[in-house]
């Protein structure tokens, strides 16, 4: 049984009733509402909503990568027992399971070779001993090249799934069931929500255009769409609008921009006309979230973009696409879109990029949200599995020092079941983290008072007098600023809290995209500088020992903020930002246990952190 599972029940226990004692207290749940199952159960419903964190961007055994990986044991079967805190099996060797079990999770296995991975994996059918199977099962270098070929190309292999793809077509329509059948044995409604879903993985030229694909229901296709089947994402979302069941049933989450080669908000549609209303219009129904953070890399900014921004460097990875080098473009990073989003708005009259922001792991192992910087296991098989080839070796285009464990997706949902999940992220009220369990919220209004920030009814406030994470604050004709209620709480097995900033984007008058961070809240007695910052927290991280001691920060922060620099006719979108104070960072954890110091250039610490969908001022002649 993994020792970390008990090295922090007593710290987690202590930090659970501080973490209960100081929420912000709210109106007592209402209850009796009868679960999806139709058991009888009854399901608690909050209707100020709580915050469950959850998992929506992981591959298991029947992804034929993680297969290749060496991820032969766990199956979607065995990531739901994992994020529910059941023990599982290592590529590597050994056992491990997760730290604290998660309120949801989607099992996204690529629909691209899916029907393949079923016969190749199966040794009752004709095509088992096929050369291309060998080669699966194998893992060598040239069936990797041979199926990214493949799917550049947009044909199967003829020999082996059919000459139209109908070997393969047969063995899908019976793995995906499978796929449903077990995310509907693990559903719990009100203790443990599996959401239906997969990943369609198209990369044109090596660039991710990559996209999470989630259902709110049991109303789901006969099988997935895959990059073979819809080329462009314009044919993805035709899928979605038809056999998907539309934009009440499904939702796609893109992500990986920062590895998109500038194609991701890329203003055009996939033929290369200017984008219009008419797509701004799709995007933004269909595309309702976007991935701010995974293993490879966090696609939120770029210090070339965000000069002023001291935290625009973290957990970044090399300039690649899936072939090699790309340049540096303002359409693979979030904040860039969201800035561009507006002067659609301006344009169009829709905003295509209005988004809110979630966080994934991408884990090719099926260890369901494992974040843990302090016993991270590796997230793609053999390729990573131990900490002397994390610290030294690579990966498809990286060097395995620039990967992270990956983020998580928080949302603030009325009850832990499908249909209350899904609608919290179908409307944005939801928040990405760098992997750890901070809970942030933010709310915007014209009447707030910084006294309602200290208030214990501030959510009810929040509500009452604006609107939550994820939507549009209307113009008031009342000559008022916008006002934000901004709340953080933190992991209670992590580090302290260091700051909640609140980033604003805005179009000037003369047409011109800005931006700018402010400082809302803050741990600790500093004062602004000279030039305005805000003096680092301290850091207490022993390097040569990975630990730390959460002798600074605070468990807690509340903000009032109000915009000092807020033009009525200016559109504008405001999102928070909480930071951790330091931390050991995972590759600091993995030169410790292995006696060898952190490898040049790769960062020691880490400040984890959490963001908090936008909410976006829209001028009153919208």
């Amino acid at each position: 049984m993994n020792s970390k599972y008990f090295s922090y029940l007593a710290i987690v226990v202590g930090l659970l009733l501080l973490w209960n004692c100081q929420a912000p207290q709210q109106e007592p749940a209402i209850t009796g509402k009868k679960n999806a199952a139709g058991d009888g159960k009854e399901v608690r419903v909050n209707p100020l909503k709580d915050a469950f964190f959850g998992e929506l961007h992981l591959h298991a055994s029947y992804s034929l990568d993680a297969y290749g990986f060496g991820n032969k044991a766990n199956s979607p079967d065995e990531a739901y027992r994992f994020a529910k805190g059941e023990e599982v099996i290592l590529p590597g060797g050994g056992t491990t399971r997760i730290t604290a079990p998660l309120d949801f999770a989607a099992v996204t296995e690529h629909s691209e070779w899916l029907g393949e991975s079923y016969i190749i994996t199966n040794e009752d059918h004709p095509q088992y001993n096929h050369p291309f199977a060998l080669g699966a099962r194998a893992s060598d270098e040239s069936f990797f090249k041979t199926i990214l070929a493949a799917e550049d190309a947009g044909k199967r292999p003829e020999g082996f799934s059919g000459k139209n793809g109908e070997t393969a077509y047969a063995a899908l329509e019976g793995v995906w069931q499978k796929i449903i059948d077990i995310s509907n044995q693990h559903y719990e409604p009100g203790k443990f929500t599996t959401l239906h879903g997969f990943e369609w993985t198209a990369a044109p030229d090596g660039n991710n255009m990559h996209r999470n694909i989630i259902f709110r229901s049991n109303e789901l296709p006969d099988q997935p769409t895959s990059w073979f089947e819809s080329r462009t994402v314009e044919e993805l979302w035709d899928w979605m609008e038809s056999a998907g069941g539309g934009e009440t049933n499904v939702l796609a989450i893109p992500h990986n921009a920062n590895m998109s080669g500038g194609l991701m908000f890329n203003p055009e549609y996939s033929d290369g006309r200017a984008i219009d209303k008419a797509y701004a219009e799709r995007r933004a129904r269909n595309e309702p979230l976007f991935e701010m953070i995974q293993a490879k890399g966090s696609s939120e900014t770029h210090p070339a973009f965000a000069p002023n921004d001291e935290f625009a460097s973290f957990e970044l990875v090399p300039l690649v696409n899936f072939v090699g080098p790309v340049e540096n473009s303002p359409f693979m990073w979030v904040r860039e879109a969201l800035k561009n989003g507006l002067k659609f708005k301006d344009q169009l009259a829709v905003n295509p990029f209005e988004f809110g922001l979630v966080g994934g792991t991408d884990q090719h192992n099926g260890l369901t949200g494992d974040t843990d910087e302090f016993d991270f296991q590796g997230s793609h098989g053999l390729g990573d599995a131990d900490p002397e080839t994390r610290l030294s070796g690579s990966m498809e285009v990286f060097n395995l020092t620039a990967l992270n464990p990956g983020g998580l997706t928080g949302v603030w949902a009325d009850a832990n079941t499908r249909e209350h999940i899904w609608d919290a992220l179908k409307r944005k009220e939801t928040f990405g983290t760098s992997g750890v369990r901070i809970r942030v919220r933010l709310f915007g209004g014209f009447d707030y008072t910084p006294e309602m920030a200290q208030e214990k009814d501030i959510v009810k406030t929040g509500y009452q007098k604006g609107v939550p994470m994820g939507s549009r604050l209307e113009y008031a004709n009342s000559g008022k600023a916008p006002t934000f209620l901004a709340w953080a709480m933190k992991d209670p097995q992590s580090g302290n809290l260091d700051r909640i900033q609140i980033i604003k984007g805005w179009l000037d008058e003369s047409g011109q995209l800005q931006e700018k961070i402010y400082n809302a809240a803050w741990a600790g007695d500093r004062a602004f500088d000279q030039d305005g910052g805000l003096p680092p927290i301290g850091n207490t991280v022993n390097i040569q020992t990975a630990e730390y001691t959460n002798s600074v920060g605070a468990a807690e922060l509340f903000a009032f903020w109000r915009d000092p620099e807020f033009d009525a006719a200016e559109h504008a979108f405001y999102y928070a930002r909480a930071l951790e104070i330091p931390t050991p960072r995972w590759s600091t954890y993995d030169a410790v246990k292995t006696g060898r110091g952190v490898p040049d250039g790769v960062p020691a610490t880490i400040q984890e952190r959490a963001w908090a969908s936008p909410i976006w001022y829209v001028p009153g002649n919208e």
